[in-house]
């Protein structure tokens, strides 16, 4: 009987397999009794041949299994975002803002990041409302268009304090009092961006147990910088007084009376008070962590670290819920209260796994992590070494600071572009802002980011060179 082969493809996958996953050929089996198996060895040296040469060639790869890969590599470096929201209401005067959708390149998802904000606004809801509105798109607005992800992550920092002075200009050229803390965070896979006016808060809770905080607060009773900074512009502070020449309350600034040295809006007080935000940019390692973000009435009741260690080991939509309840339990309704629970975790856990809590010595404190020279309320800011990966913190009040130099002019057109409002401008109509009030070569007004006139006037207003409060619409 001769000895007959049976094609590979025989014992390949079918079709619909071949999609999924990639065989390699099959060896080439006898059909045939022994003895003509032990008479075809010549044939059999050749098969075996003819088998290796074709192990080495391997099939092409579907397209549709390469792209199957790549989603699947996309999902496993990117972290799922899961979150959950509680509130409750005493003034009515809290917002928030969540976007799981957002694109950095319009209608490409891969380039999809996620938006969590509070709006905590103050004497009326307008402000907290229109920065709600339109806060994020003049963020985005800020950022050079063809940036790759890391570019694009780069810029956000200064993107952050342009849209937040822009926000700021265009509600007050409403005429109306009202101001507004924000929180503003920014999750891009692992990196996390914070941007924060006012006091409310955002926190990371690591598997470390490490809590860190990621925003700074601008309550002038317990931020000297920022007391320093109001006078030296020109504001007062101080506390009520009542009669018989008692103070009483928290430490105000004035004219106005608030509490707050920095925040969007606030037409009726001095420009000192600004909408210039501390900016803070983190990296996580892909064990994940949770951010806690929340307004003052959850802080006023409750610490970072009570926060933080109430809901550990609870999925992100119970923890929001159990966090406001230990604020009412603590202190009650005496304030709007809102949480936002944010879990950013590896793609294959379903829930943020449980810290459990340990007591470290003062050398295991070194090791795992470090202290900053800035508390918050009695709260220690941390940064686990290894768990978190700090790029970048900037909260300084000065807009030269924050928007950096690489804005140059366009020496052919002579037009250039407002790094605030992003509005094209000739030359002739605005001033870097290194210019000062007399001309010098150590100012070096050639230099960006260039501003155009408004802009510029709410500069010099915010560092006290002018006044520059807009007529209140009554």
């Amino acid at each position: 009987m001769k000895a007959q082969l049976i094609p590979p493809q025989v014992y390949g996958p079918s079709r619909a397999e071949s999609n999924s996953a990639i065989y390699a050929p099959q060896c080439l089996q006898w059909v045939g009794n022994e003895d003509s198996r032990n008479a075809g060895t010549k044939s059999t040296e050749m098969s075996q041949t003819e088998v290796s040469q074709m192990k080495q060639k391997q099939p092409p790869v579907p397209l549709g299994t390469l792209i199957g890969r790549e989603l699947r590599n996309i999902k496993v470096e990117k972290p799922t975002i899961k979150y959950g929201q509680a509130a409750l209401a005493k003034k009515g005067e809290d917002y928030f803002l969540i976007q799981l959708d957002c694109q950095r390149v319009p209608g490409n998802p891969s380039t999809s990041f996620s938006l969590f904000a509070i709006f905590d606004g103050h004497n009326g809801i307008s402000a907290a409302i229109f920065a709600k509105e339109n806060l994020l798109n003049n963020v985005l607005s800020a950022i050079p268009q063809g940036l790759g992800r890391e570019e694009w992550l780069q810029a956000l920092p200064r993107a952050l304090v342009a849209g937040f002075v822009k926000t700021d200009i265009e509600f007050q050229q409403r005429g109306e009092t009202s101001g507004t803390t924000v929180t503003f965070v920014v999750i891009d896979g692992w990196t996390v961006t914070v941007a924060s006016v006012g006091d409310s808060r955002c926190i990371l809770d690591t598997q470390g147990g490490v809590v860190s905080l990621l925003t700074v607060d601008h309550r002038l009773e317990e931020n000297v910088e920022e007391r320093e900074r109001v006078t030296a512009s020109g504001g007062e502070v101080g506390r009520l007084n009542v009669f018989g020449g008692n103070e009483v309350g928290p430490l105000r600034c004035w004219p106005g009376g608030l509490c707050l040295s920095r925040s969007i809006g606030d037409t009726d007080v001095g420009e000192f008070i600004v909408p210039i935000p501390h900016v803070k940019q983190v990296k996580l390692s892909n064990a994940g962590g949770r951010l806690i973000i929340a307004s003052d009435g959850i802080w006023d009741a409750l610490s970072s670290d009570m926060a933080a260690q109430c809901c550990r080991g609870l999925p992100s939509e119970l923890a929001a819920k159990l966090v406001v309840k230990e604020a009412l339990r603590s202190r009650g309704l005496k304030d709007d209260t809102t949480c936002l629970v944010v879990d950013i975790i590896p793609y294959d856990h379903l829930v943020m796994l449980p810290t459990p809590k340990k007591k470290q010595n003062s050398f295991t404190s070194r090791i795992f992590g470090k202290r900053s020279q800035n508390s918050t309320k009695g709260t220690t800011k941390l940064s686990a070494v290894g768990v978190v990966e700090e790029l970048f913190e900037e909260g300084s009040a000065m807009l030269s600071e924050r928007l950096g130099k690489d804005f140059p002019l366009d020496s052919n057109s002579g037009i250039f572009r407002c790094a605030i409002c992003q509005v094209d401008q000739p030359s002739s109509d605005g001033l870097s802002v290194n210019s000062g009030q007399f001309f010098s070569l150590a100012s070096k007004p050639w230099e960006g980011p260039f501003l155009c006139a408004s802009c510029r006037r709410k500069k010099d207003a915010m560092e006290g060179k002018m006044a520059n409060r807009p007529a209140v619409i009554a």
